[in-house]
């Protein structure tokens, strides 16, 4: 049975390894792949071992825009008999990715699913700020215009406070400004916020306070333009927020 294989790709530059060395000899066959990005994939695709050249790869585009009507067709491969792989524009395919539709049309034809193991930037900030990693949730993009995004903070912080559930979100680089700057303004004291910015890149950037410290530090930091993943906590207060009490 062929399989649709995941792939992860690397969050900073194409270079990066980011495969167990077992897993990329289970995709380094492949000549088929559905891709967000046709110039991200072929940059990452030259460095996981990928034994055919890439310029005679078949690359299938995936994206924001594409049709569910054009799905089944991306699936040809499979049908034809070859395994297929699945890459992301960065981090883990099929995560707050539109490859996850692919992947439910794949098991609804009965075809084996291969997740690889690889980076997310979602699981890697919760691991790195401290928050609740029992019970959270990624709730995508905030509302673009400034009433929509504070009303939208104040409910995720409710609902952390009220499920002691640690909230994870991100936004397009150039608000990542405004976010902080409106989370840190509008938030109560003791909610922890976590900004976890180039995550894996030597510019890799992870803060993760209080409220009440955030607006005590002299200036924010410049998120501008930078890739940032938020995690807000505003329910029961940890044990380390105990100790530093």
């Amino acid at each position: 049975m062929p399989k649709l294989f995941l792939i992860p790709t690397p969050l900073a530059a194409p270079d990066t390894p980011c495969l167990l060395p077992h897993e990329a000899a289970q995709i380094a066959h492949l000549t088929d792949f559905v891709v967000e990005d046709a110039k991200t994939a072929r940059a990452c695709l030259r460095h996981l071992g990928i034994r055919t050249p890439v310029r005679a790869l078949s690359l299938s585009l995936l994206n924001g825009h594409t049709p569910a009507d054009a799905l089944p067709d991306l699936l040809r491969p499979l049908h034809e008999g070859r395994d297929l792989g699945l890459v992301s524009e960065a981090g883990c395919p099929a995560v707050a990715d539109p490859g996850a539709d692919l992947v439910a049309l794949a098991h609804a034809r009965g075809f084996d699913v291969c997740p690889l193991v690889g980076p997310s930037s979602i699981m890697l900030a919760l691991m790195a700020s401290g928050a609740n990693g029992q019970c959270f949730a990624f709730k995508g993009y905030l509302p673009a215009d400034a009433e929509g995004r504070a009303k939208r903070l104040k409910q995720l912080q409710q609902r952390s406070r009220t499920e002691n559930e640690t909230q994870l979100f991100i936004e397009t680089p150039y608000r990542n400004q405004a976010v902080l700057t409106d989370a840190v303004a509008l938030l109560d004291d003791d909610t922890l916020l976590c900004t976890a910015t180039e995550l894996t890149s030597p510019q890799q950037q992870i803060i993760s306070q209080s409220i009440r410290q955030w607006r005590n530090l002299p200036e924010l930091p410049n998120l501008k333009k930078r890739p940032t993943l938020f995690v807000l906590h505003g329910g029961a207060v940890t044990k380390s927020q105990h100790l530093c009490r």
